[in-house]
């Protein structure tokens, strides 16, 4: 990996705030496909570097715009191999093999309102990759980053679906715990905070970070305290295999479920015995859209149809990151900010959704910002991605998540 900054051109493209795009042309500048302003990365995709001005003073932004139309092109979520894990998204594109990419979902930093339980490290939001479900969103109140716009919530999403069309949509979670005693609705999965009341389901997709976190907080109140009334319960091949009156950690083995349950839902749980048998059910469902996804991830939405949502933050300015799509959901641009010191002022979540919109997004999504902000790309010719932004910590921080972008189909 070269160092952050390595720039693949040295002209940038600049626009006013109140700037329009024409096409694929930024104002007062040359059109985004041409060669003094765009670097070819792979087939259908191209870097542009540019400066924003706006209130707090200019920001500079990386973008990345790939034409999804090109069958030579496709994009996936990158993660680390377990909910519950997190690497660098320069580390997360080279294992996979990614062209480039940037960080994805708000995720579970830290565990300071709850001394001694671990933070996890997992995401908020739904997450889906290759088709795979690999985890549920957490209630709205214990969510972490910046306040939620209005009408917004923790089971948005953004994604690419197997048309290979992106799109904005709800994922909730549909699924039952079914045993001698009845069946009942499950309330999580791979989730590092349950609704109170609720028994979650956790896979070996979630790893072996303890799950003790799952029953802290409430529904409203992240910092609330941990539950003093938890019971779990391991599923193994369709039967109870043992039972226990704490969260535990470890590995999760193939063909396991362990059920987390807190308050009325560790009462159900102990009514189960060693032994008996327990069906255990869990999907991601899409509430508008009947095609599956192929990618999904967390977030929140900051445009739809062209128009910026009401009530965006236009106060606090930060580095962020975001994606967003045009054509139908056959283009998509991905921006990241930098963080260098003469740029670190950023720009508020309205200032973005306006960016977004004159680089020609009719939606917008935001994804984590500040130190989690990060752009990576593989120059032609290199074996591995560079970093295209300056990270405000001065080096990459470790992410749950991202947006990959890759060659093939």
């Amino acid at each position: 990996m070269t160092r952050p900054g390595r720039r693949f051109g040295t002209v940038l493209t600049v626009f006013t705030a109140t700037g329009a795009l024409a096409g694929a042309a930024l104002t007062g500048a040359a059109p985004a496909g041409a060669a003094e302003s765009t670097t070819r990365i792979a087939p259908g995709v191209a870097y542009t570097e540019l400066d924003i001005p706006a209130a707090r003073g200019t920001a500079h932004a990386h973008v990345l715009t790939v034409d999804l139309r090109d069958p030579r092109v496709r994009v996936d979520l990158l993660h680390p191999g377990a909910v519950a894990s997190r690497a660098p998204v320069s580390r997360l594109a080279d294992s996979r093999g990614a062209v480039a990419g940037v960080n994805g979902d708000f995720f579970n930093i830290t565990e300071t309102q709850h001394p001694g339980v671990e933070a996890t490290g997992a995401p908020v939001g739904p997450a889906i990759a290759s088709g795979r479900e690999l985890k549920a969103a957490v209630p709205d109140g214990q969510r972490f980053g910046p306040a939620l716009p209005p009408g917004t919530h923790t089971e948005d999403v953004f994604g690419v679906g197997v048309d290979r069309r992106a799109r904005l949509d709800d994922v909730v979670l549909d699924g039952s715990v079914r045993g001698p005693g009845g069946t009942w609705r499950l309330g999580g999965f791979n989730q590092y905070a349950l609704p109170v009341g609720s028994v979650g389901a956790f896979t070996r997709d979630w790893g072996s970070v303890s799950r003790v976190r799952a029953t802290c907080g409430t529904d409203t109140d992240r910092a609330a305290p941990c539950s003093a009334d938890t019971y779990e319960v391991t599923v193994r091949h369709g039967r109870v295999v043992s039972a226990a009156g704490t969260p535990g950690g470890g590995p999760i083995a193939p063909g396991t479920t362990v059920l987390v349950g807190r308050e009325a839902g560790a009462r159900k749980l102990r009514k189960l015995s060693v032994g008996e048998r327990v069906g255990v059910r869990h999907r991601l469902v899409a509430k508008s859209s009947r095609v599956p996804y192929r990618f999904a991830l967390g977030g929140y939405p900051m445009m739809t149809g062209g128009m910026p949502l009401p009530g965006l933050d236009d106060t606090t300015a930060a580095v962020r990151t975001a994606v967003g799509f045009s054509d139908h959901g056959r283009r998509m641009q991905l921006l990241a900010l930098d963080g260098a010191p003469e740029f670190r002022a950023g720009l508020t979540i309205a200032e973005v959704a306006r960016a977004m919109k004159r680089l020609g997004s009719v939606d917008a999504f935001s994804l984590d910002g500040g130190g989690s902000t990060t752009m990576v790309a593989r120059r032609p010719g290199a074996d591995a991605v560079s970093v295209l932004n300056h990270p405000t910590g001065g080096a990459e921080r470790p992410v749950p998540n991202g947006i990959g972008v890759f060659e093939g189909p």
